[in-house]
């Protein structure tokens, strides 16, 4: 009988398709690269850092958001980003995560005079490295920010286009929310999706059930990011459950960000219950201060999830993964396999 221990919940095998690339730096390689770069840094003590990049006190999303300005500080040369890309895949797997999905923004990273496509070569050539020595399997997802206008989300399309063929996963849309509606960069989705990329969208975190009607009706989002507040709209609800879209689910995120009041009040278990398909992730390991067996502990012990939804849940991030269909029957078979050793 499987049971939901610490010690199994660890070993248990794991997919994380929703984590931040430039939210889950350590804070010992942000200090490390700040000092190294000239970087104005608050603190530069690891403990110290660690604490004041942990998001506690934001009223809202764009508050969560303000901090980024710090890892993107340091992250404007080939060797940070490959650096970071490999280490945000070695600390997953240390945590028995056997595939990762990790998400930025390229035109973030050419500040200093990197071209879209030297952004996108060293991040891959991280995951590729962190691929190799770890056994994880690692994708990359390119995202496009609602907040900028829509050529520049067009640019981020194009760059996710010419690396469609390797280890470029899918296309999505982040940033603040409200104002900014998923509609207005459909000529982006249009692109990603003639190179064959499958697109998922931040909606419904800060604003409300119009953010994903807008990514799921406008744009045809295949996963949601997020997706907290798609209780306020049953009608919607219920297309997400029959067309088995999944929710990419953070709660220590939507925690922070005051989407969810607290984690036992979270609506994941909600979801699940009402037969929508969920995956537990982090958002962003530094800002957040979480690993996805933390997680996986929090849905545990604040929303009552029994080992058997733990392991469905589980089991749902390697089904809904951005790959392939022989890669995800590899990746399935290899989870029951494991998971059958925990019995």
């Amino acid at each position: 009988m499987l049971t939901a221990s610490d010690e199994v919940l660890f070993r248990l095998p794991k997919a994380e398709l929703h984590v931040h690339l430039d939210g889950s730096l350590r804070a010992t390689t942000l200090a490390e690269l700040a000092k190294d770069r000239g970087a104005p840094l608050p603190v530069y003590d690891e403990l110290a850092l660690g604490s004041h990049m942990l998001v506690s006190d934001a009223a809202s999303l764009e508050e969560y958001l303000a901090r980024f300005a710090l890892t993107l500080s340091v992250m404007q040369d080939a060797d940070a980003l490959e650096r970071i890309a490999f280490e945000l895949v070695e600390d997953h797997a240390a945590e028995n995560v056997r595939y990762v999905e990790m998400r930025f923004c390229p035109g973030l990273h050419t500040t200093d005079g990197l071209t879209l496509d030297a952004v996108m070569e060293a991040v891959l050539g991280g995951t590729a490295r962190g691929q190799t020595e770890t056994g994880t399997r690692a994708r990359v997802i390119v995202c496009a920010l609602r907040s900028l206008p829509a050529s520049e989300s067009v640019s981020m399309a194009r760059t996710a286009a010419r690396f469609a063929a390797g280890e470029v996963a899918a296309f999505d849309l982040a940033g603040a929310e409200k104002g900014f509606p998923a509609r207005d960069h459909l000529d982006a989705f249009e692109i990603a999706r003639d190179a064959g990329l499958p697109v998922t969208v931040h909606a419904g975190e800060g604003y409300g059930a119009p953010s994903l009607r807008q990514a799921i009706v406008d744009v045809g989002a295949e996963r949601i990011g997020h997706g907290t507040r798609l209780a306020e709209d049953p009608e919607l609800e219920e297309v997400v459950r029959h067309r088995g879209i999944p929710l990419e689910v953070c709660m220590t995120s939507n925690v922070q960000t005051r989407v969810a009041s607290s984690l036992s009040e979270h609506p994941a278990r909600e979801y699940l219950d009402r037969g929508v398909s969920i995956s537990l992730c982090t958002d962003n390991r530094l800002m957040s201060g979480v690993t996805l067996t933390e997680e996986y502990r929090n849905a545990r012990d604040h929303l009552g999830f029994t080992p058997d939804q733990l392991r469905d849940v589980a089991r749902a991030g390697f089904e809904h993964a951005f790959v392939d269909s022989a890669e995800r029957a590899r990746l399935l078979d290899d989870f029951d396999r494991d998971v059958a050793q925990l019995l």
